[in-house]
C-alpha cells in the first residue's frame, strides 16, 4: 500500500500512514532524515526510496506507538534518552496488540503475526544538528507531550516540526505527559526560533507560524482555569480538561497536573 506523500516545501515531504498519522522526510543533497515512522503497517522505506537514494537517518520525536512502531522497518533510530521508558512501554503489548486490532477494524492489510513479532531497534541518542546538504536539521529536546519529546527546526526552510508537542488539538494527558504549566514554559521557548511554517504529526498540511503563536499566546492561566471537564482520558482513568487557547485549537490535559 503506497503511503500518500506531498512535497510541502523544497525537499520536505509529508507522508501519511495507513492509520492517518503523519511523518516527515527531509531530503537533502547528501543525506535524508525521516522524522517519525507511524505505525509501520506499510513499507515506508520503499516509499522514501522513490524520492531519495541518499543515506537515511530516522528520528522518533517521542516513543508513543503511533510514532515509533514503524521503527521495526529500520536498523537504527534516534530517540532522546528521556523517552526510552515511553518507547519500551508503547512498542510492546498491550499497545501493540491494540494497534493491530485497530488496523484490522479499518481493513488495513498486513501480516498480523509478523507485525506483532517484529523486533524493535535499540534507540540511540540523536545529534544536536544534522547537515543534510543544503538543508540543516536541528534536533531540539522539548519536554511536554512526553519527557523526551523532540522538535526539529529547519532554518533553510524556515520550518518547525513539532511532533506531538503541538497539534491543533494537543494531547497532554498521558501519564508520562508533563504538567501543563511546565509544558507551556518549554513550548513557549520555541517561539524564539525564526520560522514561518509548522508541520505537526496529526494534520497533513503546512500551518503558518501565526497559528502556532496564537495557541501559545492564548494558553494563559485564565484559559487553563476556564478549561472544561472532558472524557478523553477516561479509558486510562485520567480526569481530563479541555482548554481552548485559540480559535479552533484545543489543549486536553490532566486536571490533576494543573
Amino acid at each position: 500500500m503506497a503511503l500518500p506523500m506531498n512535497e510541502v516545501l523544497p525537499g520536505v515531504y509529508h507522508l501519511t500512514d495507513e492509520m492517518g498519522v503523519c511523518m516527515t522526510l527531509l531530503a537533502g543533497e547528501q543525506q535524508a532524515l525521516l522524522v517519525d515512522t507511524g505505525y509501520g503497517f506499510g513499507d515506508p522505506l520503499k516509499r522514501i526510496r522513490a524520492v531519495t537514494d541518499k543515506p537515511l537517518h530516522v528520528l522518533l520525536t517521542h516513543g508513543h506507538h503511533d510514532h515509533a512502531l514503524g521503527a521495526m522497518h529500520f536498523d537504527r533510530v534516534w530517540l532522546f534518552d528521556e523517552d526510552r521508558p515511553v518507547y519500551d512501554t508503547y512498542t510492546r503489548d498491550p499497545w501493540r496488540s491494540r494497534a493491530a486490532d485497530q488496523a484490522k477494524d479499518k481493513g488495513i492489510p498486513f501480516d498480523r503475526d509478523a507485525w506483532l513479532s517484529a523486533p524493535m531497534p535499540e534507540p540511540e541518542q540523536p545529534p544536536g544538528c544534522l547537515d543534510l546538504g543544503g538543508m540543516t536539521a536541528r534536533i531540539i529536546l522539548c519536554p511536554g507531550h512526553t519527557p523526551g519529546s523532540a522538535v526539529v527546526w529547519v532554518p533553510e526552510r524556515e520550518l518547525l516540526l513539532t511532533g506531538d508537542d503541538w497539534n491543533p488539538v494537543t494531547w497532554l494527558f498521558f501519564r508520562e505527559a508533563l504538567p501543563v504549566r511546565e509544558y507551556r514554559q518549554n513550548v513557549r521557548r520555541l517561539a524564539g526560533l525564526p520560522f514561518r511554517h509548522v508541520l505537526c504529526s496529526h494534520r497533513e498540511g503546512l500551518w503558518p507560524r501565526e497559528t502556532f503563536t496564537a495557541f501559545l499566546d492564548g494558553l494563559t492561566d485564565a484559559c487553563l482555569a476556564a478549561a472544561e471537564p472532558s472524557g478523553e482520558g477516561a479509558e486510562q482513568g485520567i480526569a481530563t480538561a479541555t482548554a481552548h487557547p485559540a480559535h479552533e485549537q484545543a489543549l486536553v490535559f490532566d486536571r490533576a497536573k494543573l
